[in-house]
Formats: C-alpha cells, sequence, structure tokens
C-alpha cells in the first residue's frame, strides 16, 4: 500500500468535502439558492414577506445564478483544498489540482440545474428512488439528499485524481 498516496485521498477529500459545505451552505447567496434551478416552464418565484410575487426568473437567470453559485462553490472548494495543503505539507501538482476542481465544479453545475426531468430525478425515477427524490415532509428532502450524495461520489473521484 501506498500510504502517502493514502493520505493525500484523505486529506484531499476532507478538505474537498468541506469546502463544499462552506460553499453551499455559507458562500452561495440565497438569489442563488433560490433560482438556479429555474427554468422558462418552471420559473422560480420570488415572494415578497405577505406571500405576493415579486420578481419571477426562468432559464437564462436560473443558468447565469447556476454558474455564478458553481463558481464561488468551486472558489471556496479551491481555497480550501490550497491553503490546507499548505498547513498539511501536501503537494499537489497544478494539473490535477486544476482535473479535480473541474470534475467537483462542473458535475455541481449539472446537477444544481435540477430542471424539472433532470439527470437526478431521472435516476431516481429509473431505479425506483423517485418517491424518494419527491419526498419533502418529515424533516427530509429526498432530492437534497440524493443531490448531495451524488456531490459526494464526485468529490471522492476528485480526490482520487488528486491523491495520483
Amino acid at each position: 500500500m501506498n500510504t502517502a498516496r493514502t493520505a493525500r485521498f484523505a486529506a484531499a477529500y476532507a478538505l474537498l468535502r468541506a469546502g463544499a459545505d462552506v460553499g453551499d451552505h455559507l458562500v452561495q447567496s440565497d438569489h442563488c439558492a433560490r433560482t438556479k434551478g429555474a427554468t422558462d416552464a418552471a420559473p422560480a418565484e420570488v415572494l415578497d414577506e405577505d406571500g405576493h410575487v415579486i420578481a419571477t426568473y426562468g432559464t437564462a437567470a436560473g443558468r447565469r445564478s447556476c454558474a455564478l453559485h458553481c463558481l464561488t462553490y468551486t472558489a471556496t472548494q479551491a481555497t480550501a483544498l490550497l491553503l490546507g495543503a499548505r498547513a498539511l505539507g501536501l503537494r499537489l501538482r497544478p494539473g490535477q489540482v486544476a482535473a479535480a476542481l473541474a470534475i467537483s465544479g462542473l458535475t455541481h453545475y449539472a446537477i444544481d440545474r435540477r430542471v424539472p426531468g433532470g439527470l437526478l430525478q431521472k435516476f431516481a425515477d429509473a431505479t425506483g428512488k423517485g418517491n424518494f427524490y419527491r419526498l419533502a415532509d418529515h424533516g427530509i428532502n429526498g432530492a437534497y439528499c440524493m443531490d448531495g450524495a451524488v456531490h459526494h461520489a464526485f468529490e471522492t473521484l476528485a480526490a482520487a485524481v488528486l491523491a495520483r
């Protein structure tokens, strides 16, 4: 077993995961979170305190919001990865860092656009998990849980690229 590679993988995964959580839950703006999946067929509506629609966002706005979110998300992961690697004394190659961040950022965009009938929903329906995907009760949101699981899988792949 190559212990240096194993340690690089574990550290890279932990740093990518930490950066992802910060990027998704602390850095992402409320506007991006609410509109990143908007389409013309299923627009995102922003409501005032009385529940009145004050703005409607379609496909173009959804794409822009998702792109902005993925840029800040990837930048947050890059910051966590680079600062963490420096603190831990990890030697990461620039090409591998770029590849890992591209894997994470680009797949994040594809998953987060989650337009009706999107890839994750199609996967859930095809594998008999459609009811779980649509669950939004009892303190559980199935789409959010499945979204996170797929993000974690691609972050694992990204960490493996960094460990090579």
